[in-house]
């Protein structure tokens, strides 16, 4: 049977999604819901999440938190001058990193880290990353 080309573009057509997309454009084919092909070469990008662990030495203290922005720009910003405990010195240095493919698991990290309420420990951590 011959479909018209009208009438099949038509029936490709989804609207899947179609409030998330910018001006109201349609998607072509299926959504999977898992990646059909290598995530190296198909072009699938993830968002990664960063558990860091700054430390100030004028301060000589540490900072735990977790961003989704890139290290440096979150590192800029605590280091500006600003009302929260971070700002009111200027030297913070990111002194460990660990990197996740979904925030729940960076901030459960955090959590943790900041559980342990230990220094020795945090200093342990940060050594044998070094």
């Amino acid at each position: 049977m011959l479909l018209s080309l009208h009438s099949r573009t038509k029936r490709e057509l989804s609207s899947a999604g179609l409030e998330h997309l910018p001006y109201k454009q349609r998607v072509g084919g299926s959504i999977p819901s898992a990646p059909t092909g290598n995530l190296a070469t198909c072009g699938v990008f993830y968002f990664v999440v960063t558990f860091y662990i700054l430390y100030s030495s004028i301060r000589d203290c540490y900072y735990i938190g977790h961003t989704g922005d890139v290290i440096e720009e979150r590192l800029r910003k605590h280091n500006s001058k600003h009302k929260g405990f971070t700002g009111k010195v200027g030297d913070w240095q990111i002194v460990y990193t660990e990197f996740y493919y979904r925030k729940e698991d960076a901030y459960r990290r955090e959590r943790e880290v900041k559980g342990w309420k230990s220094r020795i420990k945090i200093q342990n951590l940060i050594r044998r990353n070094i």
